[in-house]
């Protein structure tokens, strides 16, 4: 049975928004003159991040990845033509560990973008291509940093999203 989800949107004047999702967590948005409010667009952003991180720190911690700092940084290129969408997002996870393996955080990077993080499938079966790169500095017996690309994915890369 499909999860379903909802949300009440209340204009408060001028071009700010309140919301009231069904799970209670309350936002606002504004145009970024009353400044006010979180832009939606940018809203995409860290709703992008969030869904990857929750799936790469559970997944790395089922690897047994000992992570003692993680972060996102994210951004993302708009046309300038309306609708102003995404034509590139770049997500980079930077991670930090003691004797952490790169082939275990970019194998839970590479099940985030591809299996499990409903966001990015959503934004990759349109025009955007999200790039998932990531930066290492493991601690330990065998030091190391590195960085990389995972993937990308997109555009019209999910007809599993779109067809069903």
């Amino acid at each position: 049975m499909p999860t379903h989800k909802s949300v009440s949107l209340e204009h408060l004047g001028g071009m700010r928004f309140h919301a009231i999702p069904s799970s209670g967590h309350e936002l606002d948005f504004d145009d970024r003159e009353s400044d006010q409010g979180g832009s939606p667009v940018e809203t995409i952003l860290a709703a992008l991040a969030s869904c990857s991180a929750m799936d790469v720190i559970s997944i790395a911690t089922k690897k047994r990845q000992s992570v003692s700092s993680y972060r996102l940084e994210v951004s993302g290129s708009q046309r300038d033509a309306y609708p102003k969408v995404f034509t590139d997002i770049d997500l980079v996870h930077v991670i930090e560990g003691a004797n952490l393996a790169e082939a275990a955080i970019r194998r839970a990077i590479e099940l985030s973008a591809t299996k499990y993080c409903p966001v990015n499938a959503m934004i990759s079966a349109g025009a955007t291509v999200v790039h998932h790169r990531y930066r290492i500095r493991s601690s330990g017996a065998a030091s190391y940093e590195a960085e990389g690309e995972v993937l990308a994915t997109g555009p019209f890369q999910r007809p599993d999203v779109v067809g069903s």
